[in-house]
This record gives C-alpha cells, structure tokens and sequence, in this order.
C-alpha cells in the first residue's frame, strides 16, 4: 500500500542523502589519496574537473562524448535486441536452450581484450571494431537475463490462463511480458555499465576519437590529470543514462516492484 504524500517525501530526502553521503566520503577519500601520493600519481577532485573544465572549453570534452555514446549505445541496442529475442526463444525451447548456454558460456568467457584485438582483425580500426566488441560482450548478459524470465514463468499463473482461456495477445502482454521484463531490465542494467567499459577500452585500441582515444592521449602525454578527467566524465556518462533513461524506464513498466520499495 502507498504511503502518505508527507512520508514518501520523507523516505525520498532520506535517499538522496544517504547518496550524497557515499558520494562526498568517496570525494574526501580522493582527496586523502592526492594529499598523501602526490598530485601527479593521483591528482585530486579539484585537479580533474580543472582538466576537465579545459578539454570542455577546447570543445574535446563534446566530441568525444558524442562518439563514445553512439558507439557504445548501437552496441548495446544491438545486443539488447539480439541477446533479449534468443534468451527467450532458449527458454521457451529446451532443445535451443541446450544448444545455445554453451555457446553463451564460451562469449561470457572471452575477455574484452580478446574481443578487441580480434575486432581490429576483422574490421580493422575504426568505429565498427569498438561497436562490434561492445556487442559482443553484452550480448550473453542480455542473453541469461531473458533466458531466466522466460524460464522461471509461473506455471500456475498459465494453468489458470488455460483454464479461463485467455487470448493469446492478453495472456502474452498479462502474464508473460511483466515476468520477463522483472529478469530482462537487471540484465540491461548490468549491460549498460558494461557497454561504457568496454566502448572506452576498444577506443583506447581501436580509433583515434572517443573518450577511449583522449585518455591513450592522456598516457602518452604522462597527463595524469587529464586521464582523471576522462574517467570523471565516463562515470558520469553512465549515471546519465543509468538513471536518466533505464531506471525511469523501469519503473514505469514495473510499478509493482516500486510499490514494494516503498517508492525509492
């Protein structure tokens, strides 16, 4: 049941301070360690968003983050796409479902690096090399999430659809879609972080703009500050459309699991 107006406001300014509770003891641990290593092996908050500031104003910052979102975004839709319609065919289907969890066992075990280098092998350098091994590496985490859905569905729920004969369309869109979807969005979650990873890493190899590109750049140029500043602005990335897009997203089509959060 809902709580009153006054307590979810409560609940809701309980949670953001807890959040910004984490971020400003990870923010004074940062600082520590600059204050005690050195600026130049670990600059601190206020060195980075310095660089930052610079590569923004010599428009980098903007150009780079275009380049590293559509990569990373395309590989994932396309593993999403992909990886959500197999992992429920392999749960409804045994015989696929065999004949495809190896398979996706064998991707799970591949490390991105190997990914990377066979990308730069088959595509040569260049954006579809970053976009082809984000896909790749994603795509068996969407893959197990659907196949899970589609496999723990309640089988009392479709004897009670057989029995009071539900429409196919009503039974898929009642009963189906909602179970499949409380597996599928954690695995998206999940995906997503892993998509900005390893869009970076493959353009660290593989092109020569990007975030991935601007902190080999920062390597070469021993610009410790400035390779904070790219990681500062990827982990920001992430939270943007973490929870600017997928939570949102998520509680909208699961307003169950919210109910039962409380509404956090």
């Amino acid at each position: 049941m809902k709580g009153s107006l006054p307590s979810r406001g409560v609940a809701t300014l309980l949670g953001w301070g807890g959040s910004l509770t984490g971020v400003l003891l990870f923010v004074a641990l940062w600082e520590w360690g600059s204050l005690a290593y050195g600026s130049f092996l670990l600059p601190g908050p206020r060195d980075a968003l310095a660089a930052l500031a610079r590569l923004w104003q010599a428009g980098e910052a903007a150009e780079a983050i275009w380049a590293t979102t559509w990569r990373a975004m395309l590989g994932f839709a396309l593993a999403g796409l992909a990886g959500t319609a197999l992992g429920v065919l392999a749960g409804t289907s045994r015989t696929l479902g065999r004949a495809l969890e190896p398979v996706s066992t064998v991707l799970l075990g591949i490390p991105p690096i190997a990914w990377i280098v066979l990308a730069i092998l088959w595509f040569g350098s260049g954006s579809m090399a970053a976009v082809y091994t984000v896909m790749a590496t994603t795509l068996p985490v969407t893959f197990a999430g659907a196949q899970m859905g589609a496999l723990t569905l309640d089988r009392r729920l479709q004897e009670m659809a057989d029995v009071f004969r539900l429409p196919p369309l009503m039974r898929l869109i009642d009963i189906t879609l909602p179970h499949i979807v409380s597996y599928v969005f954690p695995a998206l979650v999940t995906a997503l972080g892993v998509a900005w990873k390893v869009a970076v890493m493959a353009e660290l190899f593989a092109t020569e703009d990007g975030i991935g590109a601007g902190l080999a750049m920062a390597r070469v140029n021993l610009d410790t500050a400035g390779a904070m500043a790219w990681i500062v602005l990827v982990v920001v990335l992430l939270l943007a459309a973490e929870h600017g897009l997928l939570r949102p997203l998520q509680r909208r089509m699961e307003p169950w699991r919210q109910a039962g959060l409380g509404g956090l």
